[in-house]
């Protein structure tokens, strides 16, 4: 965060909130020429602080009726093998995103279905069956108050 200035600050700004910001906005909203502007959003891609641009579809117009969040917990005698699992994880499309956690449980996942009968399908069916899994459970959203948000950025000290 040290190498990020003002400018960086107001290019990341502007681009969570906006991802197709053409170089010419962001030049308007950095006070800065739209090339300045360019290879600073490239830097910061670089350096791994961008990491891509996506577009945030809402899940219920697309069928996709169930979001639930899923604690999974390992199999302490599996647990050698738990890279394996996080590669079996990674390609399941039904889960959004994946977090090893503290507590009481190892992983939480975000999980979406068509609906509760998928739901329960892809648990029962594919998710429990990975070896090294040893307790699943699951919370299902009723709904979504704040969806993804921009990350805060700390202030620039002076």
């Amino acid at each position: 965060m040290e190498k990020l200035d003002r400018y960086d600050r107001i290019l990341l700004t502007t681009l969570q909130k906006n991802g197709r910001a053409s170089n010419v906005e962001l030049s308007e909203q950095a006070s800065l020429s739209a090339p300045q502007c360019y290879r600073r959003v490239r830097r910061l891609e670089m350096d791994g602080i961008i990491r891509g641009y996506t577009a945030q579809l809402v899940p219920g117009t697309l069928g996709l009726e169930v979001v639930a969040f899923v604690s999974l917990t390992l199999d302490r005698e599996q647990f050698k093998n738990v890279r394996d699992l996080e590669t079996v994880i990674r390609d399941f499309p039904e889960i959004l995103e994946c977090y090893t956690i503290s507590g009481d449980f190892d992983y939480l996942l975000k999980v979406v279905a068509t609906d509760l009968r998928a739901f329960s399908a892809f648990l029962t069916d594919r998710l429990m069956q990975v070896p090294g899994v040893s307790t699943v459970r699951s919370m299902i959203c009723l709904e979504e108050i704040k969806p993804s948000s921009p990350l805060p950025l700390p202030p620039v000290l002076p």
